[in-house]
Formats: C-alpha cells, sequence, structure tokens
C-alpha cells in the first residue's frame, strides 16, 4: 500500500538439538528440520501471522490447528513478506453438510489489505475448495476442487495450461484432493515469479509470469469452517524482483469493521440502518452518522464506498472530537464533486478519477486535513490543529461502505 504522500493464510518439528557446529562448521538453526523447513504456526497461537480483516474469533487455534469459521470474508497472513519458497500444510473443509461447498485458499504474494471493494487482497490464490465445479456453456470445465491456480485482483500470471474461457487460471491435469472432512496436502513451490503446486504426493498446477512475485502469504475466509495445520516452509534465493514486483509493503493498518458494528457507536435506532452484510457494511439511507467509538490522533483512514446506480444522494466523512477544536467534513457527490471544510476554511473541487455509481472508489484521509481518492492527486484543506477525532460516516442516502482501516501517522 503505497504512503499517502504519495497517492492523488504447525509443523511442529520435535527435536533434540545440541548447540555447536557441524563438521563444516555450519551453524546449526534449531528451528529447521532435516530439510531447511522451519514452521510457520507454533501450534498454540497465531504469533507472526496478521488477521487483516475478520472478526477477533474468525480464526483461531484448537488442538494444533489454525481454524478459521469463514465468516466474514477475510484473510489472515503472515507478518512478513515472501519471495522465493517451497511451503507444505495440510487442510480439511468442514461445511456444514458433507455436500457443501466448502471454500477458502492459501494466497500467495499478497498485499497487506485488501483490494478496493473485495474482501480479498491482490496476489495469487491456491484454491483451497471442496464440492464445486463450474462449467461453461459448451459443458467445458473452468473451475475445480482439485488445486486451482489464478490470479486474483490485479495480479497477472500465465497458466501452463490455456484456460478454456481464456481465464488466468491453471487447471489441474487431474483430480487428486479429497472431499469434505478429509485431510489433504499442498506443496507449493514459488521461484522466480513461478508457482507449482502439488496435491497430495504430486505436481497437477502451474502457472509462470507472476506479478507481483514477492508479498504475504495469507489464509482465507470464505463462509464455511476450514482448518490447517502442518504449516511450514523453506525460503530459496532471492532472484531480485523489481519494485513493480513486489506488493505492497504493510503500513500498520488496524481494521475498523469486523463484519458486526463492534467499535461503531450504535445504538438500537443506528441498528435498524446500518447493517453488516459480511465484508460490507450497508446503510439505509433513513438513519444517523454512525460514528467510531474511539477517537484517533493523527491518523489516516482508509474507507471504501459505492453509490447505489440510479440514487443521486451524497455522502460526506467528518472528524468529530472536542480537543481538535473544531469539526472537519469531507462532502461528495456521485458526480465527482466535493467541498472540504474546517471552521472558516473551505475547498471545492471535482474528483477526475471517481468511478460512477454502482463502483466501488477508495478513498484516503486524514485527520489533518488530507484526502486522496482511487490513488489520485492529494488534496489538502489546511494543516489543521492536532488533538483526538472520531470519524463520522455521514451518507445523505443509500450507501455501501467496505474496507475501513486506520493507521497512525508517525
Amino acid at each position: 500500500m503505497k504512503p499517502l504522500h504519495s497517492i492523488a493464510g504447525l509443523f511442529c518439528v520435535l527435536a533434540i538439538v545440541i548447540p555447536g557446529f557441524t563438521d563444516d562448521k555450519k551453524a546449526v538453526d534449531p528451528k529447521k528440520d532435516e530439510e531447511g523447513f522451519v514452521p510457520m504456526f507454533n501450534g498454540k497461537d497465531l504469533a507472526g501471522w496478521v488477521n487483516v480483516n475478520c472478526a477477533p474469533e474468525t480464526f483461531f487455534v484448537k488442538d494444533n490447528e489454525i481454524i478459521t469459521t469463514g465468516k466474514p470474508t477475510g484473510y489472515l497472513r503472515t507478518e512478513k513478506q515472501y519471495e522465493n519458497f517451497i511451503a507444505e500444510f495440510d487442510w480439511k473443509h468442514i461445511p456444514p453438510k458433507p455436500d457443501e461447498v466448502g471454500n477458502s485458499g492459501f494466497f500467495v504474494w499478497a498485499d497487506p489489505i485488501p483490494a478496493v471493494g473485495t474482501g480479498y487482497t491482490r496476489g495469487i490464490e491456491v484454491q483451497v475448495l471442496v464440492n464445486l465445479e463450474y462449467k461453461n456453456k459448451k459443458g467445458e470445465i473452468t473451475a475445480t476442487s482439485h488445486g486451482d491456480l489464478f490470479s486474483i485482483w490485479g495480479a497477472t500470471c500465465v497458466p501452463d495450461r490455456p484456460h478454456p474461457d481464456g481465464w488466468e487460471r491453471c487447471l489441474p491435469s487431474e483430480n487428486r484432493a479429497k472431499g469434505a472432512n478429509e485431510w489433504n496436502h499442498y506443496q507449493v513451490e514459488a521461484n522466480d515469479g513461478v508457482i507449482k503446486l502439488a496435491v497430495n504426493g504430486k505436481v497437477v498446477s502451474g502457472i509462470s509470469k507472476c506479478n507481483p512475485r514477492k508479498g504475504y502469504l495469507a489464509l482465507e475466509s470464505e463462509g464455511s469452517e476450514c482448518r490447517f495445520r502442518n504449516l511450514k516452509i523453506k525460503e530459496l534465493p532471492s532472484t531480485n524482483p523489481k519494485p513493480k514486483e513486489i506488493a505492497d509493503e504493510a503500513q500498520g493498518h488496524q481494521n475498523l469493521f469486523f463484519g458486526n458494528l463492534t467499535g461503531w457507536k450504535a445504538d438500537d435506532e443506528a441498528k435498524k440502518h446500518w447493517k453488516a452484510n459480511d465484508w460490507m457494511l450497508h446503510y439505509d439511507g433513513k438513519g444517523k452518522e454512525l460514528r467510531t467509538e474511539k477517537e484517533h490522533g493523527d491518523a489516516e483512514f482508509v474507507v471504501d464506498f459505492k453509490f447505489p446506480e440510479k440514487k443521486e444522494s451524497a455522502c460526506a466523512f467528518a472528524f468529530v472530537g472536542d480537543k481538535i477544536g473544531e469539526e472537519w467534513t469531507l462532502r461528495l457527490t456521485p458526480d465527482g464533486k466535493y467541498s472540504a471544510s474546517a471552521g472558516d476554511r473551505g475547498l471545492l473541487g471535482k474528483i477526475a478519477g471517481l468511478k460512477p455509481a454502482g463502483q466501488w472508489n477508495r478513498l484516503r484521509v486524514t485527520t489533518k486535513g488530507e484526502f486522496a481518492f482511487n490513488g489520485g492527486e492529494l488534496s489538502q484543506l489546511k494543516a489543521l490543529g492536532s488533538g483526538k477525532s472520531a470519524l463520522s460516516l455521514r451518507p445523505e442516502g443509500e450507501m455501501e461502505f467496505a474496507n475501513l482501516f486506520v493507521r497512525v501517522l508517525k
């Protein structure tokens, strides 16, 4: 994720290790097994992982397994980025009924926060799925539950075999994955933009020319319970990716929306009009503002929003706090016109890159009067005084919101 000023997913190794050196004088790493793998999960908690945009209870640890409830949609990512590696893990879906769909994924080279207007990240997805197969009108299989590899939300790749519909998706050469309530083993080898997937001991899928080819790894939450165990990784030598081939670096964004109204000032009246819809927040246009419970000092907020089609209501984003000395408000209309005001200071303009009603936009805005849309030019009302303030969502009609994050500015 680019900074504001540049805008406009246990392998438990039990061993006795005697500290020291091998005969060839190389230091022994007590964490590595004989093949050079290290665990990605300690079997006790989620240390080393970041819950990006789910509820605290969405991902949890039990019996040496990472378990996701599947609700809301989102992902759990590693704290560090990886470039070239071999990763192994076991997975098992526990759908409500044995014949129902179980959906999840292992994201490779992912960004730290979701792509605009989705609960998922840009990156490469290693499909973790049961009980689902898609066919096109010709009867050709276009998606399977046996280890598809594909790019998502702005990432790119070239499948080893052409897809029937031309998608950037490699279908497995054979069906090797087991069904619901059974464990499967994946080995994901990623090197220099090339990914090969082995399902239960045999390579069945591959893609190349991936961009990005360095980033975070993640486990996906999508709809129903999925379990992961024996996660381990062996890093391989770098092949020196270019800056444009590296995923965004985490900047400390903290989630503000957990698939419910926790953390927001929402009384019974507000709950009638503000409804959580999985990873989205819907407003029916009939209630009042929704404000964060916590006030923040100098901070940057990220908010995705979407105007409904065929409706012309405006939306305002405000910062309110007694200590700031004044409220500052950014009001936006569907045609891209905006007005920013604080006390006797004001700014009018139009956003050239605003997407039309029915499509998602991303706002980056700070408590100090800076704002930008969809990666466009930065605008600034005028540096405001320091202090703490809450973020207030003030749509004047029906609206959709998603991906609400905050980070403290240094």
